[in-house]
C-alpha cells in the first residue's frame, strides 16, 4: 500500500471519530495579572520604586542595591591669627584678607560657627587688658559681619593677659600676645558619582 495513501487514511479515521463527553472542556479565560509592586523607577537610578530606599538619589550618584548613594565625608579647617598694635583694637590692612577668606569659609559650611578669642600682652592693668582683648575680638566680629557672616554664628571671648602664647617680657613676646585667634572645622558630605566614559581621573 502506498505510504501517502496510508497517512491520508489514518488522518481521515482520526478526524472522523465522534467526540466523547470526557473530551469536551469548558472555555477558561486567560487570568489577568495583579501587579502589586510599583515597577516604575522615578529617579532613574536603575532601582524600581518598590525597592528604592532613597527615592531622591541624584542622577549621577554611585548607588547600592537599595538605590542609596555612597557619601564621602570631607573635613576642612581654617584659622584666624590677627595681630594688633600696642593698646589698639584697630585691624591692620594686612589682616583683612584673612577675614575675607574666613567669611567665605563660613559661607561654604553654613552649619559651623566661630569663637573669636581676644588676647592682650602682659603690660598694664589686668582689668584693662581684659576689656582691650574683648574690643579686639569685637573688631574682628564687626569685620566678619560686614563680609556677610550672620551675627548668630559669631561668639567673642576676651582672655586679657592670661593664656599667653609667649611668656617673655621683651617686645617681640608682647607683640605675639596682642592678637585675636580662631579655628573653624567644617564638615561636608558629598555623593560619590558613578564612573562613566566622561569621568576624569585625578592625576
Amino acid at each position: 500500500m502506498n505510504k501517502s495513501f496510508l497517512a491520508v487514511l489514518i488522518s481521515a479515521t482520526v478526524f472522523a471519530a465522534p467526540l466523547k463527553a470526557e473530551d469536551a472542556y469548558e472555555y477558561i479565560e486567560t487570568p489577568k495579572s495583579n501587579q502589586v509592586d510599583d515597577l516604575l523607577d522615578e529617579d532613574k537610578d536603575g532601582v524600581i520604586n518598590a525597592r528604592d530606599l532613597c527615592p531622591q538619589t541624584p542622577r549621577s550618584a554611585d548607588i547600592d542595591n537599595d538605590g542609596c548613594g555612597t557619601y564621602i565625608k570631607t573635613e576642612e579647617e581654617m584659622s584666624l591669627h590677627i595681630l594688633f598694635a600696642n593698646d589698639s583694637d584697630v585691624i591692620q590692612p594686612a589682616f583683612l584678607t584673612q577675614i575675607r577668606e574666613m567669611s567665605e569659609f563660613l559661607e561654604s559650611y553654613p552649619s559651623t560657627s566661630i569663637e573669636l578669642q581676644g588676647y592682650a600682652s602682659k603690660v598694664g592693668n589686668p582689668e584693662y587688658n581684659k576689656a582691650l582683648s574683648e574690643r579686639r575680638a569685637e573688631s574682628v566680629q564687626s569685620a566678619l559681619l560686614s563680609n556677610g557672616v550672620d551675627s548668630s554664628r559669631v561668639r567673642i571671648v576676651g582672655f586679657g593677659d592670661t593664656n599667653l602664647e609667649a611668656l617673655g617680657d621683651d617686645e617681640v613676646s608682647h607683640a605675639r600676645n596682642r592678637k585675636v585667634v580662631a579655628t573653624v572645622v567644617g564638615h561636608k558630605g558629598n555623593v560619590k558619582e558613578e564612573w562613566s566614559i566622561f569621568t576624569k581621573i585625578e592625576k
